[in-house]
């Protein structure tokens, strides 16, 4: 890195991880100054009972200075969608929240956060405040909201839970917005493993491919610096171990500390080397088109995207290898690259994880609306791609259609 070239690593959440850590969050809530909280999550986790399981620490708590959940705000929708945030915005202000517990995985985490956000800042319309689809806030335009929150992850995949970015579903222009602020991210963050247990062996798997490929975005960052290489290095190696351990068994308690671990650390690589992101580029511009999951999204474009960009992932393609416990030998930087790549076709088909999007009605009669999308997403501003390129590789994930 050149001397003259400025990083930050930012570092906000506490972190308390653990079986039943969920049990400190009203005396946590407390010590933030908490009164009134609106707790944010989905259908799937109330009916799982992982809703409840959380809210149930506040009945088993004296809070003796009336710190308490005032109301549940369970409509959450996939990619935390604008509208979803405007409702929730209405209704927190209707039971005059004044803090935030948010109970979920990545579309949860980041309601919650754009909740934060448009409290803080007086709004109505979520979309009002990313009129361009990307809003950038560092310091000293970014200060503290003073809005006391703690989230209670479920998925091990976006790390949401600690990072500064909100990412927004725009179901009116069918894009995903972001919205990156320093004090976005949880006040504290609770990983109880025991809440993951539930989760299916599909959502663990490509949730899992998400945080693998926050961490491999991370370390071939143009950004990157050896503070966030030493992150996103041990979240590929604890990934690597422990992701086929959750999905062939869910219960595996330490399995899924792991993964929690493990996504921390490659969203907080992530965030503070944010630059050329170009798997997840596709993974934005598909996931708003046809509404695939962002993790699944991440895992088939993963290995493509390396084999076809192969000049940004040679030069530190090595310590990928060594942190995928890649057996290189006398290799130059290209072998290395094509081993890596076929190890993690092997990997991410052994956890079950398609290589395509059959099911989702994707092909090759898309490909003009593909590329308008990738080339608009707010990914591609640090690292556009040419039109050549992303013709090809929609082109390798979406078949014929034959009439």
């Amino acid at each position: 890195m050149a001397v003259n070239t400025h990083s930050n690593f930012w570092l906000r959440s506490s972190v308390y991880s653990g079986a039943n850590t969920r049990s400190l969050i009203p005396e946590l809530f407390i010590g933030l100054g908490a009164k009134r909280i609106l707790l944010v999550s989905d259908e799937g986790l109330e009916n799982a009972g992982i809703v409840k399981k959380v809210a149930n620490v506040f009945g088993s708590s004296t809070l003796g200075n009336g710190a308490k959940i005032v109301g549940e705000f369970l409509e959450v929708t996939q990619d935390a969608a604008s509208n979803c945030v405007n409702e929730a915005l209405k209704y927190a202000r209707e039971v005059n929240a004044d803090a935030i517990l948010a109970v979920g995985g990545g579309s949860v985490i980041d309601t919650a956060k754009a909740l934060k956000y448009g409290l803080y800042k007086g709004i109505s319309d979520i979309n009002d405040a990313i009129p361009n689809g990307y809003l950038y806030e560092g310091v000293p335009k970014a200060q503290p909201m003073n809005i006391p929150h703690i989230t209670v992850a479920t998925t091990a995949g976006t790390g949401s839970e600690v990072s500064p970015i909100a990412v927004i579903y725009n179901e009116h222009k069918k894009v995903k917005m972001n919205i990156y602020n320093v004090f976005l991210s949880s006040d504290v963050a609770i990983l109880d493993p025991e809440l993951t247990v539930g989760l299916p062996p599909n959502i663990t798997a490509f949730t899992g491919a998400d945080a693998l490929t926050h961490a491999i975005e991370a370390i071939v960052s143009p950004a990157a610096t050896s503070i966030t290489d030493a992150y996103a290095f041990q979240a590929i190696r604890v990934i690597e171990k422990n992701l086929p351990r959750a999905v062939k068994n869910g219960r595996d308690i330490e399995a899924r500390m792991e993964m929690l671990h493990g996504s921390m650390m490659g969203i907080t690589a992530f965030c503070s080397a944010l630059n050329a992101i170009p798997i997840h580029n596709f993974a934005h511009a598909y996931g708003a088109l046809f509404r695939i999951p962002h993790g699944l999204a991440n895992a088939v474009f993963l290995p493509v995207v390396m084999e076809s960009i192969p000049e940004l992932y040679l030069p530190k393609i090595h310590l990928i290898a060594e942190a995928f416990k890649v057996k290189i030998h006398d290799e130059d930087a290209k072998g290395i690259l094509a081993k890596v790549i076929e190890k993690l076709r092997i990997f991410l088909n052994d956890l079950g994880l398609s290589s395509g999007f059959c099911d989702y009605g994707v092909t090759q009669l898309d490909l003009e609306r593909i590329l308008t999308a990738v080339k608009t997403d707010p990914a591609a501003a640090n690292f556009p791609i040419s039109s050549e390129i992303i013709l090809s590789i929609a082109s390798q994930v979406s078949p014929v259609r034959i009439n």
